[in-house]
């Protein structure tokens, strides 16, 4: 269970995808495919640690321009659900961990559509400050982007 949207300290991103949940959880959970797609392009994913399990450490780096790849995401998976939900976090790292600078919880829903796939990305901050600071940080674009890349991704597969 999913707990409700509140709007003070919480942003969503929701769409139909045309595709299967399996399709959809498969990008999310391979590797090869995750990078393809978790970063506005044309900037580049790379995954360092995807360990798929409650206190499993999910750790990316973020190339931009050709350049270095750079820390971008350092988080723990609080919950995996297969083809239903995972849940991850940067406010812990790998085995429960507390990280340094805790921003955002995420959970990922995906629920069975008649056109395929109702995707839904909801993002919990601790406070309103967080939550508007993510907002001006780009958050829909950003969230919105990746989720469009997502999309064209697996429907292009299905």
């Amino acid at each position: 269970m999913s707990p409700s949207v509140n709007p003070e300290l919480d942003l969503t991103i929701s769409r139909v995808i045309k595709a299967p949940r399996s399709a959809i959880w498969r990008a999310w959970t391979d590797r090869a495919s995750f990078e393809q797609w978790w970063v506005p392009a044309p900037a580049r994913c790379k995954v360092q640690e995807m360990e798929l399990r409650p206190g499993g450490s999910l750790v990316t780096l973020l190339s931009e321009n050709g350049g270095d790849f750079v820390p971008h995401l350092r988080g723990c998976f609080l919950a995996i659900d297969e083809l239903e939900r995972l849940v991850f976090t940067n406010s812990l790292v790998g085995e429960w961990r507390p990280a340094e600078e805790p921003f955002m919880t995420a959970i990922i829903t995906l629920r069975e559509h008649p056109q395929g796939t109702d995707y839904v990305a909801h993002v919990m901050h601790k406070s309103n400050a967080d939550r508007a600071m993510h907002e001006k940080m780009g958050f829909h674009d950003g969230w919105g982007t990746v989720t469009e890349q997502l999309a064209r991704l697996v429907e292009r597969r299905s």
